[in-house]
């Protein structure tokens, strides 16, 4: 499925954070959102959700402008995790991954049916936790509570996901296993991902492709390896870096003013 921006902008009591955005992306393909804070990453996924107004230009899912879907359809088509998660919720974390299937119930029906119990156990077992899925989110860790949330927004079985930080409170072996099983759902799924990273190189392993965001516009959209330049950082993030080779592709090393 297709998610095609056409001059999308899109802000917040009628003005633009994010201005005149123009990419495509095409099924199957992941592509990673990077950005100094404040460039407008997470208000550009907002936009798309109709969290905020659309306030110029326009946004084709498979063709078809996202003005024509209601919240709940769209629910359907793409799943989304915030940055800021509750971790307050005095329910199991079954019970908050059953939520991912409700874009799929009448608000006065949520029996689960076979599908919905086999989406919920595939998402437990994806993100690996089968042993803590009756525990309460209260008596979980950050890691483990964004664990419980990611899985909740795999169990809405999308076609386009956008995750916003995902791996922020991952310790770095769930960030690499998550990230690795994002990779087989694209492939198993035909999933397509929208991810905003601040490991830049992350989103340089993982990603088809990286889009920068500075000060509401696209400043480049590119594979990995054309992306990682030190030019485009030193623009995007007024940092100097050093491009590095390795078995896994382009890193990047930014460089202290002071050394």
């Amino acid at each position: 499925m297709e998610l095609i921006f056409r001059n999308f902008s899109t802000g917040y009591s009628k003005i633009n954070i994010v201005n005149q955005i123009n990419f495509k992306l095409k099924e199957r393909e992941w592509i990673g959102i990077i950005g100094a804070n404040g460039s407008g990453k997470s208000t550009l996924l907002k936009g798309v959700l109709k969290f905020i107004p659309t306030l110029s230009g326009d946004i084709f899912l498979n063709g078809i402008s996202t003005n024509k879907y209601s919240r709940k359809e769209l629910s359907k088509k793409i799943s989304y995790l915030p940055q800021k998660l509750n971790n307050n919720l005095n329910i199991t974390v079954k019970d908050l991954i059953t939520l991912g299937r409700s874009p799929y119930k009448k608000f006065w029906d949520f029996n689960l049916n076979n599908e919905d119990t086999n989406k919920i156990e595939e998402a437990i077992e994806i993100v690996e936790l089968k042993n803590l899925k009756d525990k309460f989110i209260t008596e979980l860790s950050g890691g483990q509570c964004q664990r419980a949330y990611l899985a909740m927004v795999i169990a809405q079985d999308p076609k386009i996901m956008f995750l916003d930080e995902p791996t922020t409170f991952l310790d770095i072996n769930h960030q690499i296993k998550f990230l690795d099983s994002l990779r087989e759902l694209i492939k198993e799924k035909n999933f397509s991902l929208i991810t905003v990273l601040h490991d830049i190189n992350l989103a340089a392993r993982f990603c088809h492709r990286i889009a920068i965001l500075k000060n509401g516009k696209l400043l480049e959209i590119n594979t990995p390896r054309k992306i990682m330049n030190e030019k485009i950082f030193k623009n995007a993030f007024d940092v100097d870096s050093l491009i590095v080779e390795t078995p896994l592709g382009p890193q990047l090393l930014p460089v202290s003013k002071k050394e």
